[in-house]
């Protein structure tokens, strides 16, 4: 596997060996021994499918206290997936990375603890599975705003309108979130 670090210390993506021939392919997806000599999260303790059509938005979600950090894939169709450094001593709180993943580039994405997380869907039919590595709690879950202007996210929805729920819709403006140390 190939890991390409981006300008902020954290997240990474994964570009996992495919072997494939006329039958189709054969990839890893997740290995601890070598996720962890990679200084990779090696315990996981939920699994996550999501299903959506081609504009909906998740996003961008984070959980505090009890922060998750998520190894996230898409086995049919296409997103732009995004992190937002949420760590107030960090040198590039409040900065974001996006990432195409697809079942085409089989790209991995790790999103740590003490990001907001969030993707929108390039495609119809479009599967997302995450490995989290602390379980989810609702009453700690929060939602960053979208498109909040201080965060600047590029996202690529070409005159798209997206879909989003009710809570991403009123997500917390950066300014106003209770980040993390």
């Amino acid at each position: 596997m190939k890991l390409v670090r981006g300008d902020i210390e954290g997240p990474v993506i994964i570009e996992p060996a495919v072997f494939g021939d006329e039958r189709g392919f054969f990839m890893e997806s997740w290995n601890a021994q070598k996720f962890g000599s990679e200084g990779l999260p090696t315990e996981f303790v939920q699994d996550n499918h999501s299903r959506s059509g081609k504009g909906v938005l998740r996003g961008m979600h984070f959980q505090n206290p009890g922060p998750q950090g998520k190894l996230v894939r898409v086995v049919s169709g296409a997103v732009y997936d995004v992190a937002v450094d949420l760590r107030r001593s960090s040198a590039t709180f409040g900065q974001w990375m996006g990432v195409e993943l697809s079942a085409q580039n089989k790209r991995i994405f790790w999103v740590p603890q003490g990001f907001a997380h969030g993707f929108l869907t390039l495609e119809d039919g479009t599967d997302f599975l995450y490995k989290c590595d602390a379980a989810y709690a609702p009453q700690a879950e929060h939602s960053l705003q979208w498109d909040d202007p201080s965060v600047g996210i590029e996202w690529p929805l070409d005159g798209l309108e997206p879909i989003l729920s009710d809570k991403d819709r009123n997500g917390t403006p950066l300014a106003e979130i209770e980040a993390f140390a």
